[in-house]
């Protein structure tokens, strides 16, 4: 694994497992969220964020986390392997909820300094959908790119402790 394209929905578990993966691997770790949102949740102009990705999946080695479906190809081709964390919806949405309160009023490790931490109803209604209406993207794009990839789909904490305990 040098090239590792985490997927998932919010609160899925993306940053800590890209984190420890990246310890245990001792590989890079691009939180995309810190990189798209700029100063106040202002997200970065298409034309930039795609050439940010592109100089990144064209690094030597990463693991790279996060959405953003419009360039999830982009990542996709370029990965080894495709971690897909398939959670279940009210652990997500516990844990989007769990982290707005751990980060009232300042920002995440794996976001822009100058993003406050924040959860509102179209957010959270976006996690509520993810599994209805961002799955099934995710899942066309692995079947189209998986091909001699190593693809691993996670569904519960259980399997991301196995998965990371293989890492070490």
């Amino acid at each position: 694994m040098q090239k590792v394209a985490v997927i998932g929905s919010p609160g899925s578990g993306k940053s800590v497992l890209s984190r420890k993966l990246g310890e245990s691997l001792g590989l890079p770790v691009i939180h995309l969220d810190s990189h798209y949102w700029q100063a106040g949740w202002t997200p970065t102009p298409s034309e930039q964020w795609d050439e940010f990705l592109k100089e990144t999946v064209n690094g030597e080695a990463w693991i790279v986390d996060g959405n953003y479906t419009r360039t999830l190809d982009v990542r996709m081709r370029a990965a080894d392997t495709i971690v897909f964390l398939d959670m279940p919806r009210l652990l997500c949405m516990y844990r989007i909820v769990k982290r707005r309160l751990m980060y009232r009023g300042r920002s995440r490790p794996d976001l822009n300094a100058e993003c406050e931490e924040k959860l509102d109803a179209a957010f959270a209604l976006w996690v509520w959908n993810y599994r209805k209406k961002v799955r099934p993207k995710v899942l066309e794009a692995i079947d189209l790119h998986g091909e001699g990839k190593r693809t691993v789909v996670l569904t519960s904490r259980k399997e991301v402790r196995d998965f990371l305990k293989e890492g070490e």
